[in-house]
């Protein structure tokens, strides 16, 4: 089975940068599709930015031109690039791999955001 582990979180004042990583167990390539959840309290959970085996990327609104996210199949890793971040992007990051198109088979334990106003 594969493990996603996700590290990178913390404590930032808005207008900060943060760099999440997820380390996969497995190979990276053999997914069809990552990318980055993420939920704040009370809040449901929203696509942040996906990522395709063939380098196809899309991101949400709310994030656009702010967060870049990237992959490194050599160190079976996926990237979230965080930069010009809101205290509305408090939240917990959730990474996940896919090998079909919206099956999200695996996910990682999480990492958390928190931005100060």
């Amino acid at each position: 089975q594969v493990q996603l582990v996700e590290s990178g979180g913390g404590l930032v004042q808005a207008g900060g940068s943060l760099r999440l990583s997820c380390a996969a167990s497995g190979i990276i390539f053999n997914f069809n599709n990552m990318g980055w959840f993420r939920r704040a309290p009370g809040e449901q959970r929203e696509l942040v930015a996906s990522m395709t085996n063939n380098g196809r990327t899309n991101y949400a609104d709310f994030v656009k031109g702010r967060f870049t996210i990237s992959r490194d199949n050599a160190k079976n890793t996926l990237y979230l690039q965080m930069n010009s971040l809101k205290p509305e992007d408090t939240a917990v990051y959730y990474c996940y791999a896919s090998y079909a198109v919206g099956t999200r088979d695996y996910w990682g334990q999480g990492t958390q955001v928190t931005v100060s106003s």
